[in-house]
């Protein structure tokens, strides 16, 4: 494939950073940390404007990754995490299961706000930790009347407590279905915003549902299989991969500064052959998961049959070096990193849930080994 970025994608990855200035940047802070409310509209507020700039319709429909959406994602991603993580799990997992499975009638009620930024949707999918491979699926709707009632729970809810509507994975009889449930519904509960250790401007939590009603026209039933479920893992795993390299970039972009002008024993500190050393390892391990990023999202794009197994290969690599580059950004910043605020000190921080987040890391690596195990 040809690595250089096209005009298109150059347009859209420098449409969303000049979205941001340095004013914008530096008020995004206020997010970590903030309350429910904060949060809710602050990520409203800049995702009508990521609507104005196109970034929310990309990929949305077609539901492939692609190199044009990972530029934008990367350059969103070393803006404001948060922001990111919130957006990304709104649009590129709730808009895109509307838009992959949804019905016309579902389409054509949430998409173009979904798109234009008005709306903050989730997908509550695992239930008892994070993983939903090895955890079948206890949330259940049945039929009663005309309409479903639904009972279960999920933990782990990204913009759960400030998502306008939530699609809860769970059974219909011995199908998966997707309820779309609004919020402030009957029988709904939100518990309290998770506190975590990265992400800290992420409203993240647990749900409850008991008996809640859901009209037949807000159900997306998917079928028999569980390829639905899947796809969306998928889609997740596409973010967390994509804000690794966001995060590689905050940290990189912070360390050699502060290499550079901080001095010890007369000279500046990247004169010193161990710091050189580090900063060179940073620099390596952020273009390497370029590079294996780029290639998977092009796989996607092109729908060449390798492209899943190097999905897996490239969450594993990013997310991990993310927090290799993150612990090495610490160890260069030296007391100032260790303080709570600095970049790298929150990126240390956020790099562990790319790993458990989504597929974890450890399973993909036993997905990655089945795969070459089938000789495929």
């Amino acid at each position: 494939m040809d690595f250089d970025f096209t005009e298109k994608q150059k347009d859209i990855r420098d449409r969303v950073s000049a979205a941001f200035d340095p004013a914008s940047k530096a008020a995004l802070i206020e997010l970590e940390g903030g309350d429910d409310g904060l949060i809710q509209s602050v990520v409203l507020r800049w995702m009508k404007v990521l609507g104005r700039t196109g970034y929310l319709a990309l990929g949305l429909e077609s539901g492939k990754d692609s190199t044009e959406l990972l530029a934008a994602r990367e350059s969103l991603a070393a803006i404001s995490p948060s922001l990111f993580l919130s957006a990304e799990t709104s649009v590129r997992m709730f808009g895109r299961l509307i838009a992959v499975y949804g019905t016309p009638e579902q389409k054509r009620e949430f998409l173009p706000a979904v798109q234009e930024g008005h709306l903050i949707g989730t997908v509550a999918l695992s239930e008892g930790g994070m993983s939903i491979e090895n955890n079948p699926l206890a949330t259940a709707g049945r039929m009663v009347g005309g309409g479903f009632v639904v009972s279960g729970s999920k933990g782990y809810v990204v913009n759960g407590p400030i998502a306008d509507w939530i699609a809860v994975a769970g059974m219909e009889e011995e199908r998966l279905a997707f309820f779309l449930i609004q919020k402030g519904s009957e029988g709904l509960s939100t518990g309290e915003r998770l506190a975590t250790l990265g992400y800290r401007g992420v409203a993240t939590s647990a749900i409850s549902l008991e008996n809640c009603p859901v009209p037949p026209h807000y159900v997306i039933g998917t079928g028999e299989g569980g390829e639905p479920l899947r796809s969306v893992r998928s889609w997740e795993d596409g973010i967390l991969t994509a804000g690794s390299l966001g995060l590689m970039q905050r940290c990189y972009e912070v360390a050699v500064p502060y290499a550079k002008s901080h001095e010890s024993g007369g000279r500046p500190i990247i004169h010193y052959q161990e710091v050189a050393f580090k900063l060179a390892e940073m620099l390596t391990l952020m273009q390497t998961a370029q590079l294996l990023a780029y290639r998977a999202a092009w796989m996607a794009e092109v729908g060449d049959g390798e492209a899943p197994v190097l999905a897996h290969a490239a969450k594993v690599f990013c997310t991990e070096s993310a927090e290799a580059l993150a612990s090495s950004a610490l160890q260069v910043l030296g007391g100032q990193g260790y303080l709570r605020g600095n970049l790298a000190e929150e990126g240390y921080r956020n790099a562990k849930y790319l790993q458990i987040g989504g597929t974890s890391t450890e399973i993909s690596r036993m997905k990655i080994g089945d795969w070459v195990l089938e000789g495929k």
